[in-house]
Formats: structure tokens, sequence, C-alpha cells
């Protein structure tokens, strides 16, 4: 098996989730295989960054010079990762990889793109549109309007600004910590019948805190609640991870 390296901490709970993904799924893989024994689960090394710290450094939409300290942090931790005889790495966060163009350079290790993934995922729903929820960095990157789009998904992701920065207020009130409250769920909930009516559409949970809203779900890579169908971009991303490191 290939070793997985991880940059996470942005933030822990999501961080936790994806180690539990990725084991519970390597058990999973070996117990259906019919074999006996311990399951293998892959080799992990987890470079856990300060929250505080990343989101004081993010830069602004359109200047590549402002988000210089960012990349620095990330980069140095995906170095990190390299160094130690990582095979390749995930970064457990949807924001940073509006950064990957910057993040990879220098770097031999792969990282394995949530993008790319999540896209895919969508498109396998049969969906034709899609709703991007997660960090107002995120929602007003396009990176997702574009994955998407090259798998025939048109992506609405321009929403107005009030309800990006409701979308960003409720993760940082609402979604950080073991579980999402009540409060937090319903909001999402409402964004979501305000933005998604129509039906077919795939809702991106599109910050890896937000599918702590569905906690029956939290292993599900794409699920049905609701009257809405919510792509889970943490498990669909750990699931990927697991199929990479173990062919």
């Amino acid at each position: 098996m290939k070793k997985i390296g991880i940059v996470g901490g942005a933030a822990w709970p999501s961080t936790l989730e994806y180690y539990r993904v990725i084991c519970e799924g390597a058990v999973a893989r070996h117990r259906a295989s019919g074999a006996e024994g311990l399951a293998p689960t892959p080799p992990m090394m987890i470079e856990s960054l300060v929250m505080a710290e990343t989101r004081a450094l993010r830069g602004r939409q359109g200047d590549e010079e402002s988000w210089a300290g960012f990349d620095a942090v990330i980069r140095d931790a995906l170095m990190r990762l390299e160094a130690a005889g990582c095979d390749f790495a995930i970064i457990a966060n949807n924001t940073m990889h509006t950064r990957l163009h910057a993040l990879r350079r220098g770097l031999a290790m792969p990282v394995l793109n949530i993008l790319d993934v999540v896209a895919e995922a969508a498109a396998a729903t049969g969906a034709k549109r899609a709703l991007v929820l997660g960090t107002s960095v995120t929602m007003r990157a396009g990176d997702y309007r574009t994955a998407l789009a090259a798998r025939g998904v048109t992506a609405n992701d321009r929403l107005a600004d009030d309800v990006i920065d409701r979308m960003q207020a409720t993760i940082d009130a609402e979604f950080y910590g073991a579980q999402a409250t009540a409060e937090g769920r319903r909001i999402l909930l409402d964004i979501c019948r305000a933005h998604a009516p129509e039906p077919g559409t795939a809702i991106l949970l599109a910050c890896t805190e937000l599918p702590l809203a569905f906690p029956d779900h939290a292993s599900d890579g794409v699920f049905t609640t609701e009257g809405f169908t919510f792509v889970n971009t943490s498990a669909v991303h750990a699931e990927a991870a697991l199929t990479m490191s173990m062919g």
C-alpha cells in the first residue's frame, strides 16, 4: 500500500473524519474480499496545521501576491510529508484547493485533487446542475465550476455576497466542533431550499465540516435526505485516497 500524507487541522473535526473513513473503508474492503485476519489499513502521516494561523493568512481573490504566506505554510507541510516518505498527499480542506496550482510548485509527490474526485461523484449522480456550498473563498473562486463544467454539470456558485457571507459565518459559528449545531443544519437547509429548488441538483458540501450536519451519512460519498442529493466532499476524497493507496 502507498503511504498517505494528510494535511489536516483545518479544521480538526474533518481531519478525524478523513482518518476514520479511510480506516473503516480498508476494513470493509478486507472483509468483502473474504480475507481473514487483521485488516491492513494504509500507512498515514498527518501534518496538522493551526487553523487560526491559516485563516489569518488568507489572501484576496485576484491578488496572487497576497496569498504568499498562506501558500508557504501549506506547501511546507506538504514538503514535510514528502520528506517523510509519503507516496502521495491529500489536503483535508476544500478552501486550500483553490491554491493547488501554487502549492504543487517544487513538489514531486502527487496531491490528490478534491475538485476532480468530487466533480466526478457529482456527475455520476446524473445531475446537470450543482449548488456549491462552502467557505467564502471556495464559493467565490470558481474552481468547482470549472471542474464540474468539464463533466457536463453547471454549477450555481455565483450566489449573492450576502448569501456567501452567511454561509461563511454559519460555518464559523455552527460547524467548528465535533458536531454541527441544530441551528447550523437549519441554516444550511434554508440555503438549499432557496438556491437548489430544481429537482436533480447535486448539492456539494464543499467545506469539509458541512457533512457534520448529517451524522447518519458521515461515511456516504453521495446521499439523499430532506429531498436533496448531497455530495459529501470529505467522504468522496477520503475514499479516493484509500483507492489510490490500495490500488
